[in-house]
């Protein structure tokens, strides 16, 4: 397995950028809508979110307008997400290039880590040291992890090829690793990503019609057959 500076470096080199232009910026307003409604199902009004891996920053720019008065940072340790920073400078965040660890040592309302755990090499000391920083976490998890793309493979090696997944996941690993490491489970939800996500390729449509009866008849079961969901958990530190 390659070392973690060797994965680091995919996103430092400018690698990742490369192969991802526009970094999945399309998929931010249904992201952070996903994110918005789980978050105002719990009645939580959050003065500080804090987004860590955000990319090209368009999660927080969405958060913005639902969140006019809160204040909002994001950290991201890639050179290739900071170039759209500037594309939200009228969102008024603290956008900041590094390691979160090394630049913050702040308690905010809010944590988001979108699309992350499945990059990190060491993901358990990742979440547990992310554990402090936050009074809520929002999570959300690609589910790649099915009997289908287990018995293909072949999406599982493109995921880890093109974004740069290590770690793969259903539902209830997502959850396992996150009790393990010292979170409470609010609330998790399915996004509905197999059928509304914007970033949905032709195989993905093909699937449709399969997945819609699978999922009819028992959704937790549908997905760890078919595949395309991806989760989004609430939590909050155990102790």
């Amino acid at each position: 397995m390659p070392s973690e500076d060797v994965i680091g470096q995919r996103y430092l080199s400018g690698d990742y950028a490369a192969r991802n232009p526009t970094w999945d910026a399309e998929d931010a307003p249904w992201k952070a809508a996903q994110a918005a409604r789980l978050i105002a199902h719990h009645g939580l009004v959050p003065a500080s979110i804090v987004e860590v891996g955000c990319g090209s920053g368009g999660v927080l720019a969405e958060l913005r307008r639902i969140y006019p008065q809160a204040r909002l940072c994001g950290y991201d340790i890639a050179p290739g997400a900071a170039r759209f920073w500037d594309a939200h400078a009228a969102a008024r965040i603290e956008f900041r290039l590094g390691d979160f660890f090394e630049l913050s040592r702040e308690r905010f309302d809010l944590m988001l880590v979108m699309d992350v755990i499945e990059h990190v090499p060491d993901t358990f000391d990742f979440l547990t040291r992310l554990r402090a920083h936050a009074a809520h976490h929002l999570f959300h998890v690609p589910l790649d992890l099915s009997a289908l793309t287990v018995l293909r493979e072949a999406p599982l090696l493109a995921q880890r090829e093109r974004v740069g997944h290590i770690h793969y996941y259903t539902k209830e690993l997502a959850l396992a690793l996150l009790t393990e490491t010292g979170y409470r489970i609010v609330d998790w939800r399915y996004t509905g990503a197999a059928f509304a996500s914007p970033h949905r390729t032709w195989k993905t449509r093909l699937a449709d019609i399969p997945r819609r009866i699978a999922y009819a008849l028992d959704k937790d079961i549908g997905v760890r057959l078919l595949g395309g969901e991806t989760l989004m958990v609430l939590a909050c530190p155990a102790s």
